[in-house]
Parts: structure tokens; sequence; C-alpha cells
């Protein structure tokens, strides 16, 4: 038994007696036990069932009953319990917080659930005419007992009952008396008093989700678009790896080049192949899950499968629907209705009868990578699940992560390319702007070069759309005192960062200070607290580029799309409508536009600062920077009209700026393996990162060196060769009041197998009782981000 506690139990967890009462008790299912000597209720998953004769039973010298099996559509299948114990094991989570996770709360909690009333006409008795003969047969009904007076409306109910051969007989009071002809449920109370209906309260779940109102779904029966050749080779290769079990393969294609009608011809092929499926009609059995980065594409992705599968098949996974929606599409799911399962991070968990394919669109993003425990990284939780499944996957980018390219040159996987865009389509022109040299040859702060203020204008005039990228939220990210013999800026009074001035009109003060990690606010301070002069604000976010398009560009038809302007799925879904139906004349936001938008009349892409994350802390900071630049260029010249990017910067012969200018993503990635193939690091050798926190930092800082000391042992104990570098103070020293020490650990490709010995030390570790993934520590695998 796993019990959604943060109890590091191992595998087999905690042993429970099954009660007499629950002989059909099977793994996956849910259940309360009772916990400690206070017998406190607490909910588990059954991950394995022993013999009482065991030995190891035996030695138990008592074993509490489990008190309640909770709701059926609350189990898990048997696929999920094997993958929750691969995840536990590999990403060091305590197994009953991992099932916590792929469980989600609406489902255990039923929301949205509501009783309602069925009735039906009493079943026959025995050595009768079964029910669905006397409904053929309506001159053979029963009568009712002769001191059963019955009116014409009540008889007519009753044969609508015995008619009705749904759902075994059960039907709605007002659906059984609409049918009947009444105008009321009158007839069917009557009925149910005299016995000649017998009820029932069903659970449901109430739900307003209407996949069908997406965004981006053609007309339907639109034929699918002419396929180039190298579309077509990618769809044969992919649909032969159907019949040949588990397999990854990487699709790597430029922007534009057509990724998704791939992966909705390779579905297609999966339903059409009866032999892949498994089942007698080849349409109903195996499932696939689609999975995107982002929620604001998720309407988009949703639209373009629903063009081409019946909406009452393709389900939704993600954190914009309401717990009532979640609980009903995963029910749906569960109960094999939906075929195909779109949604972001979560939705690698869909409980899929059976899978037959997945796909990882925009596979290189880090938001696939759950930053709370299970920290698993949903992509390599995708493989591991088609490998159970014994199923293939497939990875779709135009900018593949490292790690995954790494593995195709290496031949672990299939390398399928798609070098062009579709027919009428070429990638667009890009242009560095130098901004330093703006800024000594123009007078005043502007934050659009006149490069790219001109071009806006120009296309503008035009009738073209444009798409400004800048991944800084807010107005401002530094308020300080403007007396350089001061020296004071505004921090976070919980945190080792900066303070980001956000604006609002409808505030005196002008707007607020927010701390982007620990989310503390307040005013924005008039005075410098120490020298008392009037503070200064600088520094730039989406707010402040809003507020400079709108005094250059007058009845510019504008949105912003950032975590800020962006509260529900609701405005995303309205704000991508507005744009894409033309409405919107520039859409201005941080990363989340970057990727997936395909809107024919975007003639310009503007990045505002590339350098945003160029700077950062990070091995990876070259690898996000060229990644972001090339997604974001690639929104550019999807229609008749050949797109134009101009991309600013401080420093633009950065060799990851220059090479996304030239869309040159091999030269790219060719140089940053030789790098890493230098240093040893991920993707050629293997990471993983411990975090421990704790408000008081000496006792923070003896705890870090206590479980160096511990890892040192075990490495050298074991003859892993693990290189641990460490303990030493995050980049970020403080967050939330917390002091935070790391430890790295690195296995080189000196190693036979990187990813083993990594995984050995830590076990090792952990079995010792050094290691447990707490509120205090964080134990993070193939790390994506190291500040």
């Amino acid at each position: 038994m796993a019990l959604e506690r943060s109890i590091d139990s191992g595998e087999g967890g905690f042993t429970y007696a099954v009660p007499a009462s629950l002989p059909d008790l099977a793994v996956g299912d849910r259940v309360t036990v009772p916990l400690g000597r206070g017998n406190k209720p607490a909910s588990g998953v059954v991950v394995a069932l022993l013999d009482a004769a065991d030995p190891e039973v035996q030695r138990i010298k008592r074993i509490k009953p489990i008190t309640s099996r909770e709701r059926a559509a609350s189990s898990l299948p048997d696929d999920l319990v094997t993958l929750a114990k691969w995840i536990s094991g590999y990403y060091c989570c305590p197994l009953g917080m991992t099932f916590g996770s792929l469980l989600p709360a609406a489902v255990k909690h039923a929301t949205g659930t509501r009783q309602r009333q069925q009735v039906r006409a009493p079943a026959p008795a025995p050595g009768t005419k079964p029910r669905t003969e006397q409904r053929e047969a309506p001159d053979s009904l029963d009568q009712p007992p002769p001191e059963i007076k019955l009116t014409k409306l009540q008889r007519a109910t009753l044969d609508a009952a015995l008619a009705h051969t749904a759902n075994d007989g059960w039907i709605d009071p007002k659906a059984l008396a609409d049918a009947a002809g009444a105008k009321s449920t009158s007839p069917v109370k009557q009925l149910l008093d005299k016995g000649l209906l017998e009820s029932r309260q069903q659970a449901r779940i109430v739900s307003d989700l209407d996949l069908r109102a997406q965004r981006a779904a053609p007309a339907p029966g639109k034929p699918p678009p002419q396929l180039t050749p190298a579309q077509a080779r990618a769809v044969e290769r992919l649909s032969a790896s159907l019949h040949e079990g588990f397999g990854v393969s990487l699709l790597h294609g430029i922007t534009g080049s057509g990724k998704t009608e791939v992966y909705l011809r390779a579905i297609e092929a999966l339903f059409d192949d009866a032999e892949v499926s498994g089942s007698a009609d080849g349409k109903t059995t195996r499932g696939v899950i689609v999975l995107v980065p982002e929620i604001a594409l998720t309407p988009q992705t949703v639209g373009r499968f629903l063009a081409r599968f019946p909406d009452g098949e393709v389900a939704v996974l993600h954190s914009g629907l309401t717990a009532a929606q979640r609980h009903a599409q995963w029910q749906r799911i569960r109960d094999g209705h939906a075929r195909v399962v779109v949604g972001a991070r979560s939705a690698i968990f869909a409980p899929l009868p059976k899978v037959g394919l997945i796909i990882v669109d925009e596979e290189h993003e880090s938001s696939y990578k759950q930053d709370q425990l299970p920290r698993y990284h949903a992509r390599d939780v995708a493989i591991k699940r088609a490998q159970l499944a014994g199923c293939p996957v497939i990875l779709g980018s135009a900018t593949p992560s490292l790690e995954s390219y790494h593995n195709a040159k290496a031949g672990n996987f299939a390398l399928i390319e798609l070098p062009d865009r579709v027919p009428g389509a070429v990638l667009p022109k890009v242009e560095l702007v130098d901004l330093a040299k703006e800024r000594q040859e123009r007078k005043g702060i502007h934050l659009l070069s006149q490069r790219l203020e001109n071009a806006i204008r120009q296309n503008l005039d035009a009738g073209g759309q444009t798409i400004l990228l800048l991944n800084r939220r807010g107005y401002a990210n530094y308020i300080a005192c403007p007396d350089h013999r001061c020296g004071w800026m505004m921090r976070c009074h919980h945190c080792d960062v900066t303070m980001v001035y956000h604006r609002s009109k409808t505030l005196p003060t002008g707007g607020v200070v927010r701390c982007h990690h620990c989310g503390a606010e307040q005013m924005l301070p008039q005075i410098c607290p120490e020298s008392g002069h009037k503070v200064t604000i600088f520094g730039l976010g989406t707010q402040r580029v809003e507020e400079e398009l709108e005094r250059k560009f007058p009845g510019l038809r504008l949105a912003r799309m950032d975590a800020d302007a962006m509260r529900t799925a609701k405005d995303y879904q309205q704000t991508l409508d507005t744009f894409a139906s033309g409405g919107t004349d520039l859409l201005l936001g941080t990363q989340m536009i970057a990727k997936g938008l395909d809107v024919a009349n975007v003639r310009l892409v503007g990045v505002v600062s590339a350098d945003t994350s160029l700077n950062f802390p990070d091995f990876r900071a070259s690898e996000r920077t060229f990644q972001l630049i090339a997604q974001v260029a690639g929104r550019a010249g999807r229609g008749e009209h050949r797109g134009q990017v101009i991309v600013q910067s401080f420093n633009p012969d950065d060799p990851a700026i220059q090479l996304a200018a030239e869309h040159d993503y091999v030269g790219f990635a060719t140089k940053e393996l030789a790098l890493r193939t230098e240093t040893g690091l991920p993707p050629v050798g293997r990471m993983a990162r411990i975090v421990l926190r704790d408000t008081d930092d000496l006792a923070n800082k003896k705890r870090a060196h206590e479980l160096a000391h511990a890892l040192h042992q075990a490495n050298d104990q074991l003859h892993l060769g693990v290189r641990l570098r460490g303990p030493s103070v995050c980049p970020i020293a403080r967050l939330a009041d917390h002091h935070r020490q790391h430890i790295e650990l690195i296995a080189s490709p000196g190693n036979n197998n990187p990813a083993a010995a990594i995984q050995k030390l830590l076990t090792a570790v952990r079995n010792a009782g050094r290691l447990i993934s707490d509120t205090h520590t964080a134990v993070d695998v193939d790390p994506v981000a190291l500040l």
C-alpha cells in the first residue's frame, strides 16, 4: 500500500489486511486505511496483493485491515501503477506522493458529481419473457394487477418505460414523461407510488466543456492538405513504426514544415490498422496521447484534431479546465469514450485503457519539467510509458533539445527530418539590431529601435499583423535610488532578488512592486528610504513595451499575452481567436507566444531583447536563447507574404543569436554539443541536483555538508566515479525566507552508464536514510534549470 503522504517507505509501502467485504480488491484501487496509533484515516493506492502465507507477511505482528475502498472511478490502470513505481525510483520521490500527482484532485473528490434519479419498468419475473422480447411485442406487455387502475397517461408512461431499451431500461423521469407525451413528471411519480416503476440514484458528472468551441477548427469535411514529399516520407516511416512496438522517433521539422499534419496522419494510420489496434474493428482499443507544452497552444491543437476526428473522441486535460471539467474529461478517457487525449504535462497520465501512440510536440520545452514533487520530465515519462505499453513515441520540434538530438545522432532515436516549409511559405529573413550602437546614435530611451519601429509602421500600412516577444513581464525590473553614492536598490524582503514594478492606473502610486519568486507585493515607494531622493524606475517588461507602442502608434489594436494579462484558459482562447481573425494588429507577449501559433497574416516578428536569458548562470542559457529566437521567428511568413524578423540585442555577435538568425539548428547543435563534451555536461553526461533549504542558514549549511559527506562516502565505496560539486550557495541564495544550498552530481561519459551511476549513488544514500525528499530537500534528477 502506498499512502499519499511524504513518507519514503520504498516500493513496497505499508501492509494492510484485506477485509472479507472486499474480495475483489485489485492493484490500482484507491482505499482508505487507518494510520498510526490514532488510526487516522489516510488514502492510499494498492500496489501489490500478497498471500497471507508469504514469509514477509508472517513476520508482521499485527496487520490492520483496510477501512474501505473509495470510488471505483478513481482506480488506476495497471500500467499507471507500474509507471508510478518507476517515477518514484528514478526521480527520488515517495511513492505515495507520486500517486498523488497521477490522480487529479477533482477525480479523488468526485468534483462536479451530482446524483440524479433514474427509473425503469421492473425486470420480468423468472420464467417470463425477457424485457427486450416484451418491448419487441407491445401487444404482449404484462398487464398490471386488476386492482391497480391506470389513467390513459399513466398507461402511456408505463408503455414508454417498457419500450425503452437503452441503458438497460433506465431513463430520466423527465425524458420518460416527454416520451409519453406528459407535460410533467406526475405520471412517473404515480407509477413509482403504485410499484409499477423502480428507481435508482445515478452519479453524473456535470460539466459545461464544449470542445467544439475551441479555436482554429476548420469546417468539418474539409479535405486534408496535400503532403509534401518530406511529409509523405515521414508518415510512411512513422506508420511502419506502429508495427514495430516500442521505439522513439525524433521529428525534426523547421517551423511551418507541417509537423501537426504528420501527427494526424500517423494517428489515422493507427486507427485504421486493425492488427496494430488489437481489436476486431480496429478502432476501439488503442488510444493516443498528444502533449503540448503551453495552455495557450491547447485550444489551437484541439481545434485541428476536432477537424479530423469526431469531437466525442477527443478529450483535453490541462490546468485551464475547471475541476468539474477535468473530472469529466478524465472519466471519459478512463471509460474508453475518448481515443485522442490532448493536453499539457500531466496528460501523460491519462488513464487510457490501452495506449497505441504517444506524441510530444515541442519536446524541447522546459515547461514539460515539473518543479514540485515528483520532479518528472513529461518527455522522459512519455518514453517510459511507451516502453511499458510497447508502442512508439514521436518527439517533435523545430529546435529539438540537445538531449533528444544527441540520442538521435547516437542511433538511440530514429531521426526524421522536414527541411522545408509547406508549399507557398518560405523561412523569414532575420535582421539583427545592435542596441548598444542604437543608443549611441539615437537620443532618449527607446525600447523599440528605429528599425523595428519603422518596420511595424510599414507592416501596419500594408495590412499585416505583428508579433513582439519580450520574455519578461511587468513594467520595469529595477527600482533604485538615482544617487550613485547611495546605491540602494529595492529587493524582496523574503528573497535575494530585485522587485519588479507592475503599473496600474487605478492605484494612487501608479502601481505595485512584486516579487516574481515568492509573490510578495507592496505599494511602489516614492522616495529612497536611505537618501530621501525620489526613486527611479528602469529596466523593461511587457507593460512598458505596451505603453511605448500605445504612445507611438495611436489607434493600434494591441493585445498583451503574459501571466498577468492571461488569468484563465478563456482569456487565452479569446485573445488568440481575436488575433487569428484579424481583430488585433499586434500581439505582444512572453515566451507563451513563441511557439505553435500559426496565423497566415503575421508578416513581422520582433524580439525586443534577445538577451533576457543569455546571461543566466546556467549551462543551458545559450540553448534556451537559440530556441526562443528560432521559435518566435518561425511565426512569421506562414502565408503568401514572406515574413520579416527583427532581433534586438546588446550581444548580436553571440553565436546562439547569430545561428538562430541563420535558421541553422544543426550548426548550433554541433557547436554546443562539442562544448558539452569538453565539460562532460548533459546530454553527453548526466546530472542530478540536490537543493537544501531552511530558514536557519547555519543549520542548512551544516546539513548540506553532512549530505555531501555521505554522498562522497557512497561514491567512493561503490566506485561510481560521479563528480560532486558543492555544497555551495545557490545562484538565488534565498527564496521565501529560506536559505538555499545545492550539491550537483555529474556523471561524465567516462562512466559506462552515466544515468545508472547517478541512480546507484542516490539510491544508496536514500536507502541509508541520509537523503529524504521533503520540504527541506529537493532532489532534481535531470534538472533543466540551475537557479
